[in-house]
Formats: structure tokens, sequence, C-alpha cells
């Protein structure tokens, strides 16, 4: 059984480290994919880091919590998504808060931690991730008009209410002792990441200003 957990453990820390340093993680607007703004909206949220794991490590924190929190996530974070790109998408500068690294830590540390909170924290957290990373997205595409903007959050939310659906259910049905440790050590590597970045945003931002 320690063997199992081992090789969990390791393929978890590769497929983190696969997606860290994947090229497009350094995009700060939406992906383009040449297929349509729909497209564009879900290749945005599977290919920028981010966005992904946060919304992963919700889906995790959501599936520990059961399944009322795991259906209140589903449809709550792509409604807040798309309210705070609305918002976003009004605003008249792109946003330089590190929205990303704040999601991070935050989360990370509640799967980590693996507290007893009940759903409605969960949809309150699933809220503030929602509008915080929407009014970010919203930022970065002003340029491309209202209906493409908006046929873009539509990508978005399709490929929110995926992932949640596949991994909140995914957590949901562990039984095993080792397979909850997995999923808490999952939320102590996206903590640590959010260190990382925060970090690089704080020394980034001071190269700046000088």
């Amino acid at each position: 059984m320690n063997r199992r957990l081992v090789k969990c453990l390791h393929n978890v820390s590769i497929a983190i480290a696969v997606i860290l340093f994947f090229p497009h993680a350094a995009d700060a607007h939406l992906v383009t994919t040449g297929l349509g703004p729909v497209y564009d909206g879900i290749g945005h949220l599977v290919l920028s880091v981010d966005d992904l794991i946060p919304v992963m490590a919700l889906a995790l924190l959501a599936g520990q919590r059961g399944p009322k929190s795991g259906r209140w996530t589903l449809f709550i974070l792509p409604i807040a998504w798309l309210i705070g790109g609305l918002f976003g998408m009004q605003a008249k500068h792109e946003t330089e808060f590190p929205f990303q690294c704040i999601s991070f830590i935050i989360i990370g540390i509640l799967v980590a931690t693996n507290l007893p909170l009940p759903a409605p924290i969960i949809a309150i957290v699933a809220i503030v991730l929602g509008i915080a990373h929407g009014y970010a997205n919203g930022t970065a595409i002003q340029d491309a008009g209202k209906a493409a903007g908006l046929l873009e959050f539509i990508g978005i939310m399709v490929s929110l209410f995926v992932i949640v659906t596949l991994l909140a259910a995914l957590v949901i049905s562990l039984r095993w002792d080792w397979t909850k440790i997995v999923v808490r050590v999952a939320g102590s590597w996206v903590f640590a990441i959010g260190l990382l970045l925060l970090g690089w945003a704080l020394k980034s931002s001071q190269v700046i200003q000088k």
C-alpha cells in the first residue's frame, strides 16, 4: 500500500510539473485557437495554469466536502466567472493584482488541511474565485468586443462545468484512506506553487519599479 501511495504522489508531482512548464502559462491574454471565440474560451481555461489549477483545486475541495458542495460549486462557479468577466470587460485597465497567487494559496491550504467546511462556505469560495478570475479574464479581452467576449466566456463556463463535474465526482467516490491523502498532498502542492508565484510577482514588481 505504501508503494502505491508513493507512486501516486510521484505521478501527481510529474503532472503538476508538466502543467507548470507548459508554454501557454505565460500568456496574459486568452488563448487564440483559430476555431472561434467559444473554443478560444475553452482553450484558455485548459491551457492557462493560473486559472486551471485553482479551478481544479476548488473542485477537489468541493469533492472533499461531499455531493452537496459539489453540486453548488458546479453551478455557482461558472455563473460567478461570467459576472466577474462582464465587470472586467467594462474596466478601463487590465488588473495587475495577483488574484491567481491568492487563489492558489487559500484553496491549496483548504484542500491540504481538509477542514470540515459547510457547503455555504464552499459556495462563497466559489463565488470569490469565479468573480476574481473572471474579472481578470474580462480585462484581458476587452479588445475582442462584447459579442466575441461573451462567446469566449461561454466556452470558459462549459470548461468549468466539465472540470468541476469530473474532479468533484472523482473525489466524492474515493473510499480508501490513501487516495484521500493523495488529494490533500495535491492541495499542499497548489499551496506551494501559490507561494512561488506570489514571490515571483512581488520580485517582478520590484524590478519594474526600479
